[in-house]
């Protein structure tokens, strides 16, 4: 795994790289470094009379870094990339993103996209269970993390660094027979949470910890360069986040930002998530290697309102159990 740089050592890079005329847009993102800069290349073939510049960092990072530039009047970035609809719901109500009424939604399902136009999911990454194949118990539901078994082998990331980690937290807090009741359980069963998903992977993979709640790619993708890791969609379902897209209301660049929505919801950009590992959100796209088929994989529901609503009473819980790692 590529170290993950700060948003802010990336930013002066960037800087020194690239002269700040020859951005036209300036991205904001919480896919791994690969990823985003695989995007933005496929982006700049299809459209190459546009650059675009990006910053990476987890979504509350970057979240920070924006709120900080808004209340200082003035906004860097001209298109968010990051973990889940919650967080662009948020910038919606408060009126920080740009409708777009995208031609291109016509291949998604409604559910997945905002219905007046302000962002758009680009990608389902769902959040199960990895283990290392050295373990003694093969995990088919989240309370097998609860057994005797799994004590003090159970690591996760934390929602206070990872978005995808609070919006599973979120959609596992609502199941009949989950709840927080079962993240208690988890930690009094010895179970730690801290950092985001690629601390989770490394822990597992190096037999550190046996069992981890991850997002699916980092363990599929692992497992086919030969790390000892298994992963496993729980027979209660699994969290989804969508990676969603919006234009950022403050951007002087809204032609090129339109035609970035475009481009990510296309066939071709699609394709590209696809390449990347991620099961695609478009309607009719296949799999990645190593995905069961899409209509035995159960995701379990979040109401994106909802769940903007009992946010900052979510995170307390949390710490409330886990600390503020």
């Amino acid at each position: 795994m590529k170290t993950i740089v700060s948003a802010a050592a990336l930013l002066a890079a960037s800087l020194f790289a690239i002269p700040a005329s020859a951005a036209n847009l300036v991205l904001y993102t919480s896919q791994p470094n690969e990823d985003a800069q695989a995007t933005v290349d496929g982006f700049m073939a299809a459209n190459p009379d546009i650059k675009v510049d990006w910053i990476r960092d987890g979504t509350p990072k970057i979240m920070a870094k924006l709120q900080a530039e808004i209340q200082a009047g003035n906004p860097v970035a001209d298109i968010l990339l990051i973990a889940d609809m919650v967080t662009l719901e948020r910038l919606k109500e408060d009126g920080k993103l740009l409708a777009y009424k995208s031609p291109e939604a016509a291949g998604y399902d409604a559910a997945l996209y905002d219905a007046d136009g302000y962002y758009y999911s680009t990608k389902l990454i769902t959040t199960g269970i990895m283990y290392n194949t050295s373990a003694a118990m093969k995990p088919a539901s989240w309370k097998d993390l609860t057994k005797p078994e799994a004590k003090g082998l159970v690591t996760m990331p934390s929602p206070l660094a990872s978005g995808a980690a609070l919006i599973h937290a979120q959609t596992l807090a609502a199941v009949s027979g989950l709840g927080w009741e079962f993240y208690k359980s988890l930690a009094e069963n010895g179970a730690i949470a801290a950092g985001g998903n690629g601390a989770v992977l490394k822990s597992v993979a190096s037999g550190e910890k046996a069992y981890g709640m991850v997002v699916d790619y980092l363990p599929i993708r692992e497992k086919a360069k030969g790390a000892p890791v298994e992963f496993v969609f729980p027979s209660e379902g699994v969290s989804a986040v969508t990676e969603p897209v919006g234009i950022l209301a403050s951007t002087k660049n809204a032609d090129a930002a339109r035609k970035f929505v475009d481009y990510v919801l296309s066939e071709t950009g699609q394709e590209g998530f696809l390449k990347l590992g991620y099961i695609p959100a478009r309607n009719g796209m296949k799999l990645p290697e190593g995905f069961p088929a899409r209509d035995t994989i159960k995701v379990l529901p979040i109401m994106a309102a909802e769940a903007l609503k009992n946010t900052d009473q979510d995170l307390k819980t949390f710490s409330g159990i886990y600390g503020s790692n």
